[in-house]
């Protein structure tokens, strides 16, 4: 189990090292902060600091989902918007991964 951890922590930190605007960071921070979110809500808070559409956040926490790993996904009925969640076993990383990603912003 070990090794599927490293390889979730090395994608988890590319993925952050190409955020050029903060986005990536601030979604992940949200999904810290909400125990359970839906695209319309992510995009909702992401909105209000960066100029972004809904698909673009609705495809990075699709990349996140499916290439990470590292959130889950819910969908009460057909009828229903998914909702996303933070897998619990992996918040340690993620905010393992963010205090690295931050802390290099502030060295450049």
């Amino acid at each position: 189990m070990g090794s599927l951890r490293q390889k979730i922590k090395q994608r988890l930190e590319k993925y952050l090292e190409l955020d050029v605007n903060g986005i990536r960071n601030q979604i992940l921070k949200v999904f810290i902060s909400l125990k359970k979110a839906t695209v319309e809500m992510i995009y909702s808070i992401i909105s209000k600091e960066y100029d972004v559409s809904q698909n673009v956040v609705a495809s990075m926490i699709g990349y996140i989902h499916s290439k990470l790993g590292i959130l889950r996904a819910h969908k009460e009925s057909y009828k229903t918007p998914i909702e996303y969640s933070l897998n619990e076993n992996y918040l340690d990383l993620v905010k393992s991964a963010l205090n690295k990603s931050t802390a290099k912003d502030v060295d450049t």
